[in-house]
């Protein structure tokens, strides 16, 4: 009989997307701490996910920031048809049904996706979700790396937080959403902390990606982006 903390739940196994995966895809599982099992920053994790998907949206061009009034900025979609990808429809049609605030949006679309990320990144294989019990009574769940994937991601911030390499527009994202939420310093054992790798991630917030950055309006709506999901994770009310 299998031990009652790893027994695996029984599925089909693993259904991998067709499409290539997502910069949502690539924070939650850059987020994952292999050696404990948790979610680095919990407790704004739904900021820093919602971020993430108006990150995928800009980077695909499907949505943009226009000044309404002298303080404010909304963010508007770009085209008609909704994106085929069911982690980001459901932000673009709440986008669509009229312009709102950056930070209105995360608070409205980032509750909900924790769950369907890690779906995802279990269906791809780059995580495995093992069902079992604790104490062999309460019912547990434990999340393991699948993939290199992750390790693959690491060298590539790694590359641009302590090599001084530019990074892609998607790694940049990346690295600037982990900036933005605080938990870069709970990397050190991969990316050992220091002064430099706090100002090198500040300015990647700041969308500072060099020759390998994307076009001005992406840059410009993905800095916005993530400005407001730092100032909503460390400011507004958390409920």
């Amino acid at each position: 009989m299998p031990d009652d903390l790893t027994t695996r739940s029984a599925d089909s196994g693993p259904r991998p997307p067709a499409d290539a995966p997502l910069l949502i895809e690539d924070v939650l599982l850059l987020l994952f701490q292999p050696d404990s099992g948790s979610i680095a920053g919990e407790n704004i994790l739904f900021y820093v996910l919602g971020g993430a998907v108006l990150g995928d949206l800009a980077l695909a061009e499907r949505v943009e920031l226009h000044k309404h009034g002298a303080l404010s900025t909304r963010v508007h979609p770009i085209g008609d048809a909704s994106p085929g990808d069911e982690l980001l429809a459901p932000a673009w049609s709440y986008i669509t049904e009229k312009p709102r605030g950056v930070q209105t949006v995360l608070a409205a679309i980032g509750p909900q996706l924790r769950e369907p990320v890690l779906d995802r990144l279990v269906d791809r294989g780059d995580l495995t979700r093992t069902k079992g019990k604790t104490l062999g009574i309460f019912p547990s769940t434990k999340l393991t790396l699948g993939s290199d994937r992750r390790a693959e991601l690491m060298t590539e911030v790694r590359a641009a937080l302590v090599d001084g390499e530019a990074p892609s527009p998607r790694t940049g994202a990346s690295i600037a959403l982990l900036s933005a939420s605080g938990t870069l310093p709970q990397f050190h054992s991969e990316i050992p902390w220091s002064g430099d790798v706090y100002t090198r991630g500040k300015e990647l917030e700041r969308g500072d990606w060099g020759a390998a950055a994307a076009s001005d309006a992406v840059t410009r709506t993905l800095a916005a982006v993530i400005t407001n999901a730092v100032v909503a994770a460390t400011i507004l009310p958390r409920t």
